[in-house]
């Protein structure tokens, strides 16, 4: 005899998610300190929901950030399957800075001292070095970009280049992005 999966599991993952989706929408409109009932509401789930799955605002926060890292990270292999390695890499970037720019707000939540955040710094060099370094690396190979660039280097750059996005912000960012992967071209070397 086979036991049935828990019907509750697939309801709670449902909710997980959308609550998660939920408190990435009110954050990018009302910053990372909203009313959590603002969140609920948006997920169409209880407050109590939220906090069994959330008991401080901070699990929250993190979630979200580590859910965002990973569609970020996801994305590189998506680009990389889906176009020539320096095209995936310069979209791949571009949804970096995306991500960047629409993370300002949570940076004060992220520096507060909070130990619920000591973690993610590492899970997001983890995750994103890596999807950065293979999409770079196949550039490299194909003789679309320089084979010398530094992977942090340019997690670097893009994030200082989202933090000082002028008053068309992202749309800036975007610009200078590009500009700076126009330079990432100077100086390839032809496929051996």
């Amino acid at each position: 005899m086979v036991a049935k999966p828990r019907a509750g599991r697939a309801d709670a993952q449902r909710n997980m998610d959308a609550l998660l989706k939920a408190a990435l929408e009110v954050f990018a409109t009302s910053g990372v300190d909203a009313p959590v009932r603002d969140i609920a509401a948006r997920a169409g789930v209880g407050v109590g929901t939220l906090y069994r799955h959330f008991p401080q605002r901070a699990d929250l926060i993190a979630a979200v950030f580590r859910r965002e890292i990973d569609a970020c990270a996801d994305a590189a292999a998506e680009l990389a399957a889906e176009q020539t390695p320096g095209d995936a890499l310069a979209q791949w970037m571009q949804r970096y800075a995306s991500f960047i720019a629409t993370k300002r707000g949570l940076a004060a939540a992220l520096h507060s001292g909070d130990p619920t955040f000591d973690t993610l710094p590492e899970y997001f060099q983890k995750r994103l070095l890596p999807a950065l370094q293979a999409l770079l690396h196949a550039a490299a190979d194909a003789g679309e970009v320089r084979g010398d660039v530094d992977p942090n280097d340019l997690l670097s750059a893009v994030g200082r280049l989202g933090m000082r996005a002028g008053d068309d912000g992202t749309a800036q960012t975007q610009r200078m992005v590009a500009l700076l992967v126009d330079g990432l071209r100077y100086g390839a070397k032809p496929p051996a």
